[in-house]
């Protein structure tokens, strides 16, 4: 199989495929332009298995590069184009990639960079600049057939967000392309007609599966914008290309209840809103249902997973297994006690790239347990409760910094932008609470009351030894918050008291 092959044999041929500014593609031209950027990147060299690294901005171009590469056999790995040049210096590095797919503007420095690298990998830019002009090689290039692969050979890497750690490459394999859009097709009742949106961009996995995969699969339409995503770019987003289905993540949904545009959106025909990436509070479903009139579609997923594999679509907040999923407990656990729990998917990694201890942890037999906790509850819906790093046994009780968090984060409402709980041992040994908060602009006095009503309202052993107010929170590529740096910014602010 190819999974290049698959993820654009569907849609109907003047359908449109992907949108970007004032560009559109069909399916038609689509199946036209990948056969020949793969014809572009075999006359460049590329081998099969060779690895590719699409450094760029979402757009057309990106998609057709990066399927080009599936298409002749690669293996294309999306990088963040925000990412420093060190970082990303050590990636390629690391992953051992032969080419880097840049535009125009960074085609030079990326050249200096690719040549002090050990393998050299071939710069191809958009543009000038770079060792190969891409837009040559495609007007140059003929039209080759999929490369046949088997289903198990690497087709992508996607990084893990490095939200408790170092970033890690996972490998994905031909399969992605089988059955991507099982959750969009059953839970959402998607079709081709539909319209996907994902303010996450394509270097994420969230995005890069849900949204553009599974759109893909079902011949609807994707569209994407290579700008950041900010409350006033995603109305504006809504209102030029109507989307059906919106997929984004609880910031931005809390973002776009601060600025009042929630309304506005929920009025303009997106038949679902779904949030991943991080969990949703209870209290900001409710507001988002408030103010939009539908309520937001919960799901959890991971760079190992790929697609979404639980959602929760009601009040209660408890997930349930996505179409296609199955999930796997540990027996004889008490309920009351969170637990780590296996899933496997049509869309699961076999690995990562030489992690083998982490592999060894969170890969076994064709399942996958992430890093995440979960409790048990009736009909075997589980309640998230947050990372393993994030549960302390406090006053022999366990504590999730997710409760606390979603605690306190109720009491400010809208006065606090972002709260984040931290464990910190003392000095005799003992675990204690530390809050970083940081106010909504205007509303810092309000926030400071609000949150200190919250604390109080907390059960003993869950209450906080320290609340820092800071002007930001670290956050990783993604926009997810960094939680291996928050004991560094609590020591940060001890020592500035």
């Amino acid at each position: 199989m190819n999974a290049a092959l698959r993820l654009i044999s569907v849609g109907a041929g003047s359908h449109v495929a992907l949108e970007c500014g004032d560009r559109r593609l069909d399916y038609d031209a689509l199946r036209d332009a990948v056969p020949r950027a793969g014809g572009a990147w075999r006359a460049l060299g590329l081998e099969p298995g060779s690895r590719v690294i699409v450094y760029a901005p979402d757009s057309i171009e990106w998609v057709v590069a990066y399927l080009g590469v599936l298409w002749a056999g690669g293996v294309a790995i999306g990088v963040n184009p925000r990412l420093g040049l060190p970082e990303l210096s050590s990636i390629v590095r690391d992953s051992e990639v032969r080419y880097l797919w840049c535009e125009a503007g960074v085609a030079v420095a990326l050249r200096a960079l690719a040549e002090t690298a050990p393998a050299q990998p071939l710069v191809v830019s958009n543009g000038d600049g770079g060792h190969a002009d891409w837009e040559d090689a495609l007007s140059t290039a003929p039209t080759i057939g999929a490369a046949p692969r088997d289903e198990d050979d690497p087709a992508l890497w996607i990084g893990t967000s490095g939200t408790t750690g170092t970033p890690k490459g996972v490998i994905h394999t031909q399969r992605v392309a089988g059955n991507p859009h099982s959750f969009a097709e059953i839970v959402l009742r998607a079709t081709s007609e539909d319209r996907f949106y994902a303010t996450s961009k394509l270097f994420f996995a969230y995005a890069l599966a849900n949204s553009l995969f599974a759109g893909l699969r079902l011949g609807a339409t994707v569209i994407l914008d290579r700008e950041s995503p900010t409350p006033a770019r995603v109305d504006e987003m809504v209102r030029r290309y109507r989307p059906t289905i919106l997929f984004t993540v609880p910031t931005l949904y809390s973002k776009i209840l601060a600025e009042r545009l929630a309304r506005r959106l929920g009025e303009s025909g997106i038949r679902h809103f779904v949030s991943a990436g991080e969990a949703m509070p209870g209290a900001l479903r409710r507001a988002w249902l408030a103010a939009a009139g539908k309520p937001p579609i919960s799901g959890y997923g991971t760079s190992e997973t790929l697609t979404l594999v639980m959602y929760a679509d009601d009040e209660s907040g408890l997930l349930r297994p996505t179409p296609c999923a199955s999930l796997r407990y540990a027996e004889g656990i008490d309920p009351v006690v969170p637990q780590r729990i296996w899933v496997r998917n049509p869309t699961l990694a076999v690995g990562y790239w030489r992690h083998p201890e982490a592999q060894a942890d969170g890969f076994r037999d064709g399942w996958f347990s992430p890093g995440d906790m979960f409790l048990r509850r009736p009909e075997d819906r589980l309640e998230y409760a947050g990372r393993n790093d994030d549960l302390l046994k406090i006053s022999g009780q366990w504590v999730s910094t997710l409760w606390i968090e979603q605690a306190l984060a109720e009491a400010a409402g809208a006065a606090a932008g972002q709260i984040a709980a931290v464990g910190v041992p003392t000095a005799e040994g003992l675990m204690r609470i530390a809050i970083l908060a940081v106010a909504a602009p205007g509303r810092e006095e309000e926030a400071r009351q609000r949150i200190e009503a919250g604390v109080g309202n907390l059960p003993k052993h869950r209450r906080p030894c320290w609340v820092h107010w800071v002007k930001e929170l670290p956050l990783t590529a993604t926009g997810k918050v960094q939680r291996s740096r928050l004991r560094d910014v609590h020591e940060l602010a001890l020592a500035r008291q």
